[in-house]
């Protein structure tokens, strides 16, 4: 983007700071803005026709948030974490990204990326051990927070270390696990020297290409 492409972005843009536990968007309530991630994650829930609800979708930083061109909302975002977002309002950012060729690539990109995140966690779950699983989650954290280069909270700090944002309880429900099995599964992993615990959410890991072969991935599948 130009900067005056840019500033026509910045002029309809403002920042929130949302608490953990705060519902951002509900579920089909009317689509009113459009989101980037500036930190935090946030979780993505679909309620089921019982009423239960299955967490489906994790966002970091740089992530977005909503869906553009939709009049309503797919799904509940939740701050897992304090969040930091820069909003947009719908009608305003489609008319920018109607004008802009550059954001309307970024956003196919960004929609994309999304399929094949999907794709990837049909696999995860339907295929992978109970450890598998726990790893996957494990290095999709530690990969995520670590390139955010989060600083604050414990969160990417420089030797490596970086916390939890979910609960064992979201976990479990994440993986379609239990969570005494997600509990076993993190003691393993301890006990085998791949990931350490600073503390009860803050987690360490020595060397990531251990914990790429604990999730089930090749050589080429770790960049």
């Amino acid at each position: 983007m130009n900067e005056d492409q840019i500033q026509a972005l910045n002029s309809i843009a403002r920042t929130r700071l949302i608490e953990a536990g705060q519902v951002i968007m509900s579920d089909q309530e009317p689509a009113t803005f459009f989101a980037n991630i500036i930190s935090g994650t946030v979780k993505l829930i679909k309620n089921t026709p019982d009423g239960r609800q299955q967490i489906v979708g994790l966002l970091f930083a740089p992530d977005f948030l909503g869906r553009a061109f939709s009049r309503n909302n797919p799904y509940f975002a939740e701050a897992a974490t304090d969040v930091e977002i820069c909003m947009f309002p719908n009608a305003a950012f489609e008319r920018l990204v109607e004008s802009n060729p550059d954001l309307q690539h970024r956003l196919f990109e960004r929609t994309l990326d999304e399929l094949d995140a999907a794709r990837d966690w049909m696999l995860l779950l339907g295929r992978k051990t109970a450890e598998e699983k726990v790893a996957s989650f494990l290095l999709l954290i530690a990969r995520r927070q670590l390139l955010s280069g989060c600083t604050h909270d414990g969160l990417g700090q420089a030797d490596g270390s970086f916390a939890l944002p979910l609960t064992r309880a979201d976990m479990a429900d994440y993986l379609g696990l239990t969570i005494e099995t997600v509990s076993r599964q993190i003691t393993r992993l301890k006990l085998s020297g791949i990931v350490a615990m600073n503390s009860n959410r803050v987690m360490a890991v020595p060397d990531m290409a251990r914990l790429a072969a604990a999730a089930g991935q090749t050589a080429a599948a770790q960049g």
